[in-house]
């Protein structure tokens, strides 16, 4: 009795062990699995970031290329838009909007001007004053820019910019009349941006202004044509800033 005792629980032992055994080599093998699994989806990861991150070019060679369309054709040209995308994402970071919103801004910075396509040379070139038509007609484009970049869905993100970027944050701007919160944000840092670029450049009836008289002339506008908020996010920002990025990119 004592023997057969020992031989079974022997055998239990070995029975044990075996199944131990095949628990663990199926362990091993669930794991080499999983880790082929984490293999194939860090290299399915690296596949369509690099994807994404061709298409994102893609998308902004395709805007830069519209921009400079429309720069071609209008009265002023030498990389406005480029300066004003630049000058507006240092901005846009400067009042806290996230970096996962700079491709979607940028797009809107650079296509603010895109409906211009539609107004006639001889209101963009014209040397004199616009008559009341001709100024109705061009306080259109923003609204002809919203609908072809509408039109896209990669440049949607853009629309904001595009339609309101002449607003003023005293509600006398156009298309819409909007006042104050009821701009967009995006549209708001624009138009910091647009004016300092407009003021820091040559035009044939003024000199550039230097960068720390354009800002005196658009903290002064604070509250009428600007956000306080965004005048004081501008003035977080050292003149160097935008010195810098003028002199990369180029100025008139």
């Amino acid at each position: 009795m004592s023997v057969r005792s020992e031989t079974e629980l022997y055998q239990e032992i070995e029975r044990l062990r075996a199944a131990l055994g095949a628990r663990e080599r199926e362990a091993a093998e669930k794991e080499q699995q999983l880790e082929r699994y984490a293999a194939d989806l860090r290299e399915t990861f690296k596949r369509e970031r690099a994807r994404a991150q061709e298409l994102q070019r893609s998308y902004t060679a395709t805007v830069s290329a519209l921009s400079n369309a429309v720069e071609a054709r209008d009265a002023y040209t030498g990389q406005h838009a480029e300066r004003v995308a630049a000058y507006g994402i240092q901005i846009a970071r400067a009042v806290g909007l996230p970096d996962a919103e700079m491709p979607r801004l940028e797009f809107g910075f650079l296509l603010h001007d895109i409906g211009k396509v539609a107004i006639p040379d001889a209101i963009l070139y014209k040397p004199d004053a616009l008559t009341g038509e001709e100024r109705t007609l061009m306080q259109q484009h923003p609204l002809i820019g919203a609908e072809i970049v509408g039109r896209v869905e990669f440049l949607s993100g853009a629309i904001e910019v595009v339609r309101s970027h002449h607003e003023r944050w005293d509600g006398r701007g156009y298309p819409d009349g909007l006042a104050g919160e009821g701009i967009p944000l995006a549209a708001r840092v624009f138009a910091v941006a647009d004016v300092l670029d407009a003021l820091t450049t040559n035009r044939p009836y003024r000199p550039a202004s230097t960068f720390a008289a354009a800002r005196a002339m658009i903290t002064a506008e604070s509250g009428r044509q600007f956000d306080p908020t965004v005048v004081e996010a501008f003035n977080s920002l050292e003149d160097q800033v935008f010195e810098r990025i003028a002199e990369q990119m180029g100025s008139e």
